[in-house]
């Protein structure tokens, strides 16, 4: 069996590479924000009393929000701005489903080579 040489790529293709690979991580980064599906909480939960109390601030907190310059009032969306965490089950599914899949392409399209590589290696133990 002839000894295993793996394939050799040239610079521009590299450079193809390198390119696709940071437009898909931009992408991947940019998509999900540009579509609302990540990113700061959609809603502020709203108090009637608005009291350091009732924001939940101790006299600790309340004295370091007063030094930055705000009031109940003022710092009342920032602190009522929670994250609202919701599980969208079809959406889980079908990105458990696609990964999956890739890993079963990715294994089965490489199993070739990983083959000669064995055999090359350890044919004659």
């Amino acid at each position: 069996m002839s000894r295993y040489t793996p394939p050799e790529q040239n610079k521009a293709g590299q450079i193809f590479d390198i390119v696709v690979v940071v437009v898909a991580i931009f992408v991947a980064l940019w998509l999900p924000l540009k579509m609302g599906l990540a990113g700061a909480a959609k809603s502020i939960d709203a108090l009637d009393a608005k009291t350091w109390e009732a924001l939940g601030q101790n006299p600790t907190m309340a004295s370091i929000w007063e030094k930055l310059g705000y009031t109940p009032e003022t710092a009342h969306d920032i602190i009522q701005n929670r994250f609202h965490y919701v599980i969208d089950w079809p959406t889980l599914i079908i990105m458990a489903a696609v990964l999956i899949g890739y890993f079963v392409f990715l294994f089965r399209a490489s199993d070739r080579e990983y083959r000669d590589v064995i055999n090359e290696k350890f044919d004659d133990k």
